[in-house]
């Protein structure tokens, strides 16, 4: 099974507003970036939208090291998504949970594949998540100015 690094990141001008998704998938000495953006969305929705698609953009069954600087992602998908789903998609306090769309498309992205989240402190100078934070506001830019 490949082992692959992604590292994800998300941005928001405004929250909500324009925001952009990043991801960086390095297989080796091979690397492969990804971005995108949406006119009115949230940060959160960004920093799902990285590991949606980065995860879809894997061919095959893959060992994964996700490296995210975003706790709400990694806690909702290593603590958090259990006790969602066995509520129906609702929070511990009965609320529908925020985002449930991403949070379904997360959870069936990852069930083919053997992935170690790691969180790791954005703007901080790793270099995996700057690389993903520049991607992101790429796809910020790519809403902007789409010539």
């Amino acid at each position: 099974m490949d082992t692959i690094d992604i590292y994800t990141d998300g941005a928001c001008k405004g929250n909500p507003g324009v925001g952009g998704w990043g991801a960086l998938l390095v297989a080796g000495k091979h690397e492969k970036e990804l971005f995108g953006g949406e006119r009115e969305t949230t940060n959160n929705r960004m920093e799902l939208m990285a590991v949606i698609q980065a995860l879809g953009a894997l061919k095959r069954p893959c060992h994964i090291r996700l490296h995210t600087d975003s706790q709400y992602v990694l806690k909702g998908i290593t603590e958090w998504i259990s006790g969602w789903k066995a509520k129906g998609w609702r929070t511990a306090s009965k609320a529908p949970v925020k985002n449930v769309d991403l949070w379904q498309s997360l959870d069936a992205a990852q069930g083919t594949h053997q992935i170690e989240w790691i969180w790791v402190k954005g703007h901080a100078g790793h270099a995996g998540n700057e690389r993903a934070d520049a991607l992101a506001n790429r796809g910020v830019e790519s809403v902007l100015s789409p010539n």
